[in-house]
């Protein structure tokens, strides 16, 4: 259960620090009022849905597409992250909040700037988000 927090932690987190860096292009539109606990909230919903997305569609296209994957050298990844991103950013809309993306182009690099902060604070968090070992 701590796991699942701190990977939530660390996606939300992820998703502000890509937001800060590719604004206006991309940016999360919080709750109104808008005051900083919707703000945290709204970017933990997104980060929350963005993996119930990632881990159940993202999945089956992985599998799904995986002779591609083997043809384009693993590129076809940028794309498919891109395109779950936008999916994000679709389902948010939908229930009024949430992540704005300005196009395709901007999706693939925030999905891949994404990636490389979860993954980066995944290392630094490592002690918490790591299984335990059973004897």
């Amino acid at each position: 259960m701590v796991r699942l927090v701190v990977r939530l932690l660390i996606n939300a987190v992820a998703l502000w620090l890509t937001t800060l860096l590719l604004a206006p292009n991309v940016m999360v539109e919080p709750y109104p009022p808008g005051g900083a606990s919707e703000s945290v909230l709204t970017f933990l919903l997104v980060a929350f849905i963005f993996g119930l997305v990632n881990g159940v569609i993202g999945t089956a296209v992985r599998v799904i597409a995986f002779p591609l994957y083997l043809l384009t050298l693993g590129l076809l990844a940028l794309v498919v992250n891109g395109l779950l991103l936008l999916l994000v950013a679709w389902l948010t809309n939908l229930l009024g909040f949430g992540l704005y993306i300005e196009g395709f182009g901007w999706g693939v690099l925030g999905a891949l700037l994404l990636g490389v902060i979860s993954w980066l604070l995944g290392i630094l968090l490592r002690p918490w988000t790591r299984r335990e070992q059973r004897p």
